[in-house]
């Protein structure tokens, strides 16, 4: 088996009710989550990422299609497929009274895991919460909390976990901790699945990338390949002087100020690279103090596709 999650036409509609419309939230999806990876489902709000999540974990029915999880057919062992997946939804919910040994107990034995197999020490290290085991978890920081759902979402040792806007209100150095926790789980053999708004998250963790909107899979690719599509990059040259107009030769490429001395460029990746762009600006008669991108690769591929759709 090569692939943690198999999706083949899976299709959600919500019925019409007296204050909306029916609503079709997932449109025959297809999709493959190969085994041992970091992939990244993003999407804008209602785009139907979480319908997706929910139906995986039980939470909502799908009116049809197919979705296994580590080979188990939802249709066949829906408890099977609950199993295999681990989920950290966006909420942090906790309870205030209880510690993190004792909530990762509990968790592990509404599971079923009996205790001489449970890993409650072992998650809280690789969590980084060894020291606050036995501490009252509302006396935790945001940024634990956040470590401690990622533990939960572990107990029962699931292949699959997946993780709804994880980082959604951690601040940078927690960001960053909370994502070596995720490395180190994902080379242990956990297969990854990580919805985010932040991009750059995307982009440098994970090596395949799917985007959907409006309940349709508007792309599916490894990174490099889903970056290399990139249309109109922008890209900022700061220059040694300033700058009165525009030179006739840097116009094709929609230049414009950005200041008195930055000239900002669009250019297509797969038409011409970045250091034709350099030499034109040179070929202009200025030198070259720093050079920067505006957005993201991946932000820009974003906005492109869910615009378009």
């Amino acid at each position: 088996m090569t692939h943690a999650l198999e999706l083949s036409g899976l299709t959600k509609k919500y019925a019409a009710t007296a204050k909306s419309p029916e609503k079709l939230a997932l449109d025959a999806v297809d999709l493959v989550v190969p085994k041992g990876s970091i992939f990244a489902l993003l999407g804008p709000n209602g785009a139907g990422k979480s319908t997706l999540i929910n139906i995986l974990a039980g939470l909502v029915t799908k009116t049809s299609g197919k979705a296994s999880a580590w080979g188990i057919d939802l249709d066949v062992d829906a408890r099977g497929v609950r199993s295999a997946i681990g989920v950290v939804p966006q909420e942090i919910n906790f309870d205030p009274f209880f510690t993190p040994a004792q909530i990762l107990d509990i968790q592990a034995g509404m599971y079923g895991v009996p205790k001489s197999e449970r890993r409650t020490t072992e998650l809280l290290d690789i969590m980084g919460l060894a020291d606050k085991a036995d501490a009252y978890t509302r006396q935790l920081s945001g940024g634990m909390r956040r470590r401690l759902m990622v533990a939960k979402a572990m107990v029962h040792n699931p292949p699959i976990l997946i993780l709804d806007e994880p980082t959604a209100g951690v601040d940078i150095e927690l960001r960053q901790q909370l994502w070596a926790n995720v490395r180190a789980l994902n080379k242990a053999g956990t297969t990854i699945i990580l919805t985010t708004h932040y991009l750059e998250e995307a982009e440098e963790l994970c090596d395949r990338i799917a985007i959907i909107n409006h309940g349709r899979v508007v792309a599916n690719d490894l990174k490099e390949n889903l970056l290399g599509n990139i249309e109109g990059k922008d890209i900022r040259f700061r220059v040694d002087r300033d700058v009165t107009q525009i030179p006739e030769g840097l116009k094709k490429y929609h230049a414009r100020l950005e200041g008195a001395r930055t000239i900002s460029l669009t250019y297509s990746p797969k038409d011409i690279k970045a250091d034709a762009l350099i030499n034109a600006v040179q070929a202009a008669g200025f030198g070259i103090e720093d050079v920067s991108t505006k957005n993201s690769d991946l932000e820009n591929i974003f906005l492109q596709l869910t615009r378009a759709a």
